[in-house]
């Protein structure tokens, strides 16, 4: 496999490898010295066509921390507010030597047309796609739960350690809340929670899930609480409300805002009444107020700025993975 395209894409043994390199990455951060002559000589491009802070930013540590040179490009100021293609804009970047294209894009289905249609004959890895996937959040929220999770006790005895090698997250209960139409880190995370060996449920009002679920490997419900008290989480990952993709659908999703936070949102109450060991997530940025309270994200069990450093680990591990060498591919 020469891209990171998709979640759905990754064999049990594909994301395990992933998630094992990314822990051995997570060990090298912990030296004096960071960063690894891995990737020395390489050219790693950000092309991103939508506005992004985490996801930018960890691609672009990790590799620099690979020693790769790193080229940033945004949509925003350049050729492309000019009418420019996606494709002109490949073959662009191309003609400066990149190594490997990390692609941002509104659309779904741009990495994949980026990575098959021709245009570019180096790995393509995909930072968020419409809709669609976002696989490396999916694999930094895997590591998260897989540091904490601790299978047969159910009294949370996990202190955060790295995961052993090669160790799934089988019997794993993951509660995803909240924007789910909107949301490519829900695909995302049913795929590889599942193949993971976790089973996963959804809970959203009716208007924010999408339609054709039925092919969807988990469960849907649409009362938060029911869920808490009837799955008993391992953890539970709240969504950003994506109120932009709101207004340009001419909104109508919910009442009001704090119709949907009284319903959906997270608080200190819910999860108190989660079991103890439960760790709270969100793939950021939060809106606080509105799918999770400040007490709820500043909770000793939140894990939600531990997910940001391991997805510097995780995409260290997909860009060694994908270009170390010739013979160590996906």
């Amino acid at each position: 496999m020469k891209h990171l395209l998709s979640a759905k894409d990754l064999s049990l043994e594909d994301a395990l490898q992933l998630l094992d390199t990314a822990e051995a990455m997570a060990a090298t951060q912990q030296h004096a010295v960071k960063k690894l002559p891995t990737l020395r000589g390489k050219t790693v491009v950000n092309l991103f066509f939508e506005d992004s802070t985490r996801t930018r930013l960890s691609f672009e540590a990790a590799a620099k921390r690979l020693s790769a040179d790193v080229i940033n490009f945004s949509a925003k100021g350049s050729s492309v507010s000019k009418g420019e293609s996606l494709k002109d804009t490949a073959q662009t970047i191309m003609a400066m030597g990149a190594d490997a294209v990390v692609v941002r894009h509104s659309a779904d289905g741009a990495a994949h047309l980026l990575a098959h249609a021709g245009w570019i004959d180096v790995p393509v890895l995909n930072a968020g796609d419409g809709k669609h996937q976002h696989p490396t959040q999916a694999l930094l929220d895997a590591m998260t739960l897989r540091r904490w999770y601790v299978p047969g006790a159910p009294a949370g005895t996990a202190d955060g350690s790295p995961a052993p090698a090669g160790r799934d997250l089988a019997g794993a209960e993951v509660v995803i809340v909240g924007d789910v139409l909107h949301s490519r880190v829900a695909r995302s995370n049913v795929d590889l929670l599942t193949t993971l060996g976790a089973h996963v449920t959804l809970v959203a009002p009716p208007t924010l899930l999408p339609v054709g679920m039925e092919s969807w490997t988990c469960d849907v419900s649409y009362d938060l609480d029911d869920a808490i008290a009837s799955v008993r989480p391992d953890a539970v990952m709240m969504l950003r409300v994506q109120r932009e993709r709101m207004s340009a659908a001419g909104g109508g999703f919910f009442p009001s805002p704090a119709e949907y936070s009284h319903a959906y949102g997270l608080n200190l109450a819910r999860r108190e009444a989660m079991p103890e060991h439960a760790i709270v997530m969100h793939p950021g940025p939060m809106n606080r107020g509105l799918e999770i309270t400040a007490d709820a994200a500043d909770d000793p069990r939140s894990r939600v700025i531990e997910q940001v450093g391991n997805g510097v680990s995780v995409r260290m591990a997909a860009l060694y993975l994908l270009l170390a060498d010739e013979g160590n591919q996906l």
